[in-house]
């Protein structure tokens, strides 16, 4: 391909994906499309995934942009979409960008509100997934403790 046909920034769901960097790891870029699943998106594009992201041509972006937004058009499994059996559409969907973190929002406030065990974990500021919190995830500035208040409490 010619330079001429080059660009350097290419716009996709609300991201600016650098052209410079191979398709994989562009995709890869985008909020909500990791690994595994833009190597799907590129296999059933029918593209390189080695190539430069700014010598693909608009109709490969359309194509990647339609595979991306409704991956079960394409074959795609459900299992490799990250919003499976949705609570309020009741479908599978595969959620990007913006609305990743709307979505992400809502969850944790749905969470909250239903007074789940995790609901409240979020609510409290603490934990959520089932890690130790005996020596880590303390708020504030001081984690040990102070020898000179320890004296102090013993001389009273």
């Amino acid at each position: 391909m010619s330079q001429s046909s080059y660009r350097h920034i290419i716009r996709m769901f609300g991201t600016d994906l650098d052209g410079n960097r191979k398709l994989f790891h562009a995709l890869c870029g985008i909020k909500g499309i990791g690994q595994r699943f833009a190597h799907v998106v590129i296999k059933k594009a029918n593209l390189d995934p080695n190539l430069r992201l700014g010598f693909i041509k608009d109709p490969d972006v359309k194509k990647l942009e339609e595979i991306i937004k409704n991956p079960s058009n394409f074959d795609i499994p459900t299992w490799m979409l990250n919003r499976q059996a949705d609570i309020v559409k009741g479908t599978n969907d595969h959620v990007l960008a913006a609305n990743l973190q709307l979505v992400w929002k809502s969850d944790v406030d749905r969470m909250k509100r239903t007074r789940s065990y995790r609901g409240i974990r979020h609510h409290l500021g603490l934990k959520v997934r089932g890690q130790r919190t005996r020596t880590t995830g303390r708020g504030g500035a001081v984690v040990g403790v102070h020898r000179k208040d320890l004296k102090a409490v013993k001389k009273t």
